[in-house]
């Protein structure tokens, strides 16, 4: 079987993180619309879900190797800046020794030592001096 596999997608572009992302994308939409009540919009949203999968498909069985790479990165490209937010959020949330500021003035993230009441906080990038509370 795994032979078989392997044969039938000779050639083929295969899979990336953008089909995982529409293969997942088209999922959720479909289970939303098994979900949702109102029949007009369950409708729009199983055949959104029907529409991903087919283009994951499609991407997958694909022999254009440079247009699925072009797509690929312009998606990575975009994707990568909210990860790097995301992962960035949640290392500060999960970091109970520190507070985390912005600078008013350039917007540098600041990181300072929790519990030291009012503090004041010099901006390493632009030298600007604030005062906060921790």
């Amino acid at each position: 079987m795994r032979n078989f596999i392997s044969r039938l997608m000779y050639g083929r572009y295969g899979s990336d993180a953008l089909n995982l992302f529409l293969l997942m994308a088209g999922l959720v939409l479909y289970l939303l619309g098994v979900l949702i009540p109102v029949r007009v919009v369950a409708v729009v949203l199983r055949v959104a879900g029907y529409a991903a999968v087919i283009f994951t498909v499609y991407r997958m069985w694909s022999k254009n190797y440079t247009r699925r790479r072009e797509e690929n990165d312009w998606f990575i490209e975009h994707i990568t800046p909210l990860v790097q937010g995301f992962q960035r959020k949640r290392a500060q949330m999960r970091d109970k020794d520190h507070v985390y500021f912005h600078c008013p003035s350039c917007g540098q993230v600041l990181r300072v030592p929790k519990g030291k009441n009012r503090i004041s906080i010099t901006c390493r990038n632009c030298g600007n001096v604030f005062q906060k509370k921790t």
